[in-house]
């Protein structure tokens, strides 16, 4: 019973749909663990660097999601939580924890498929790319991609250092 009021609270807040893990990931070639993640401006707004073997896959996001990816990469505790540390804090009470996020590219969008365990119980939740990857931050979860998507969406990384948000 808590754990399903959980996960609806979960749901309402996050304003997330229980379901699968997008087609592609089930189609998708062997799994890459991404490395590194990195938040920067760009001339388009802030984007978010999903880095791995040399290349980094940019996500753009809106500018409080970037905040709050930038403040769990930086272990930042803010004097009010947003979204993600409210998230975090309420999965962490029912002793629950986020395993991993698989990201995907499907008809130009980003998608997370968000893997969540709360007392020996694992769901995968839909979600935007952009929030799952802050929740598997705040968790030190892997964050996985395809190696075709880091192939095909992947650039290989600058020497030169964008500016930090």
């Amino acid at each position: 019973m808590i754990r399903g009021i959980l996960f609806a609270l979960l749901l309402v807040i996050a304003g997330w749909s229980v379901g699968l893990a997008q087609e592609e990931s089930s189609k998708s070639s062997e799994p890459v663990k991404i490395t590194d993640v990195k938040v920067r401006l760009s001339d388009h707004g802030p984007v978010v660097l999903l880095q791995a073997e040399g290349k980094a896959i940019p996500i753009f996001v809106d500018l409080t999601v970037a905040l709050s990816i930038q403040g769990a990469l930086n272990r930042e505790k803010l004097s009010r939580p947003l979204t993600h540390d409210l998230m975090h804090t309420i999965l962490e009470a029912y002793g629950g924890t986020v395993t991993q996020t698989i990201i995907t590219l499907k008809g130009g969008t980003y998608y997370g498929a968000l893997t969540v365990a709360v007392r020996g119980d694992t769901k995968v939740f839909d979600s935007r790319s952009s929030d799952s990857i802050a929740l598997a931050i705040h968790f030190n979860a892997p964050i996985i991609v395809s190696r075709e998507l880091l192939d095909s969406a992947g650039r290989v990384v600058e020497t030169q250092k964008p500016e930090d948000l």
